[in-house]
């Protein structure tokens, strides 16, 4: 057998897990994720060690809830012992976590799994090195290196995971029906590596008999949860191809037993010759600009901003009409987006909080910009969209200006210097009225106190009456001349004002 050298176990907890094993009798490997991103030159701090024990019994420690020794919990605690670490132990699973000079270890002992067949849970025992590989999800996760004095470092790979690697291939050690049956969240995950992996130099595939399982097989999602779903999802979007992520869901069937409102986007239908843009590859494109746009302006990536992307255009397929002599057309589709979101959210299991609020906004938002681009930019049009997006107008600029694809070079070119003109439109206006943080000099108590009402539809038809009187530039950004318009309107509705001398706060 073949010792991998130079640099993969040259960390201090690599030698201290070989010599802490040897000492208790017990073989121990490092696997999967470390292993593999050690030959894809990647940095990697989390470190997985499968730990076997064969026919060893009668230890102190590690014993699980019914007296079993548990080698992973057995051996992390025996390290814990000597490095006065913090351990973690998960007794439930057999598993244990401690942290050693920055770097995060995590102990479990080899096992074996079975499934049935309407359950995502393993029934789970004890096992050897290769059966803990056989049960991984594709070769290149379960290869291992030994930690043995006698071969410490050598590769073990059994099922080829080093060639896959090199050829960028995403197999199953399993046939795949078996590998995706038993937990189907498996057939998101080799989509998520075959797009994070995937570079223009070194491309990742998924084998056609797995590509194949996965059309069979997709109604096993069902079983899933959906919060076990979405984290797939989270991740595919913020590797750096989640277009190649969510088109390869697309054509194996996935995606619409999770969100079809994103598959209903799919294909153009044509009528009197005329057909439409393909709004599925488009939202796609959108979501790869917006990670271009991200890295060019050295943004940090945006899970959310991500989703928005996604999003945005999922009202389309509602709103869709033909007019004979016209076209077609999507009248509305960013209102019927923006409210569909919230379900989806609510469907998926995502949070209901701000984060559902911001994608929901910037979905209702993103046509604005675009509107400006192709009408004349009037102060009061980029005030209005200034208050709308407040502090999300950034983030809505760099979604619209992703928003903007044509197969035709110059139109693209063009829409983008008339688009850089209404950024300019907007620093100006901005600089002058400080808009993005306006807030109404008039607020609700100050209307009740001045004129003696109960709470009611008159006071926010008044507050809404100076707002759009501000932002329409007919009267300054100040209280004074907020309040002596809000009393003329009140005078011409019927009420008068108790006290001059009151002032909003």
């Amino acid at each position: 057998m073949d010792t991998i050298t130079e640099g993969y176990l040259d960390h201090p907890v690599f030698r201290l897990v070989s010599e802490t094993a040897g000492e208790l009798g017990v073989r121990a490997f490092v696997i999967g994720g470390y292993v593999r991103d050690c030959f894809l030159g990647v940095p990697n701090k989390d470190i997985d060690i499968v730990v076997e024990m064969p026919g060893q019994a009668g230890h102190d420690g590690g014993a699980g809830h019914d007296g079993e020794v548990r080698p992973g919990i057995l051996l992390a605690e025996a390290i814990g012992r000597k490095t006065h670490a913090k351990v973690s132990v998960f007794k439930n699973f057999g598993t244990a976590m401690l942290k050693y000079h920055g770097i995060e270890v995590e102990f479990v002992g080899a096992r074996k799994e079975s499934y049935h067949r309407d359950s995502r849970k393993p029934i789970v025992e004890d096992g050897t090195l290769e059966e803990d590989q056989l049960r991984r999800d594709f070769t290149i996760n379960a290869m291992a290196f030994s930690l043995q004095k006698e071969d410490y470092g050598a590769l073990i790979d059994p099922f080829g995971g080093i060639r896959d690697l090199a050829a960028g291939i995403i197999r199953t050690p399993l046939e795949p029906q078996q590998t995706y049956s038993d937990d189907p969240l498996r057939m998101l995950r080799a989509i998520r590596f075959a797009a994070r992996l995937s570079t223009p130099e070194h491309p990742f595939t998924i084998v056609p008999e797995s590509l194949e399982a996965m059309k069979e097989m997709a109604g096993r999602m069902q079983i899933l949860s959906k919060e076990r779903i979405v984290e797939e999802l989270n991740k595919m979007l913020m590797t750096r191809n989640p277009a190649m992520a969510f088109e390869m869901m697309e054509e194996t069937g996935l995606l619409k037993e999770f969100l079809p409102e994103l598959s209903r986007l799919k294909g153009v239908e044509t009528v009197d010759g005329k057909g439409h843009k393909e709004n599925f590859s488009h939202t796609l494109q959108v979501l790869q600009n917006v990670l271009l746009f991200e890295a060019e302006e050295g943004r940090d990536p945006n899970l959310w901003l991500h989703w928005a992307a996604l999003l945005h255009d999922i009202g389309k397929p509602v709103s869709k009409r033909y007019v004979p002599g016209q076209g077609w057309t999507f009248h509305g589709h960013e209102v019927t987006g923006a409210r569909m979101v919230p379900k989806i959210f609510e469907k998926l299991k995502m949070p209901l909080n701000e984060k559902m609020k911001y994608v929901q906004k910037l979905v209702s938002l993103h046509l604005r910009p675009i509107a400006l681009v192709d009408d004349e930019v009037t102060d009061s049009a980029v005030r209005r969209l200034l208050f709308d997006a407040g502090e999300d107008i950034d983030d809505l600029m760099l979604l619209c200006n992703a928003d903007i694809t044509s197969k035709n070079p110059s139109k693209v070119a063009r829409l983008r210097r008339n688009f850089e003109a209404v950024k300019e439109k907007m620093a100006q206006v901005e600089a002058k009225d400080e808009i993005r943080n306006w807030k109404n000099p008039i607020t609700g108590d100050y209307v009740m106190e001045l004129f003696g009402l109960e709470p009611c539809n008159t006071i926010g038809r008044l507050k809404e009456m100076v707002k759009n009187a501000v932002l329409d530039g007919e009267i300054p950004y100040t209280f004074e001349a907020a309040d002596a318009y809000l009393r003329e309107k009140a005078k011409e509705m019927g009420l008068v004002a108790k006290d001059s001398s009151l002032r909003s706060e």
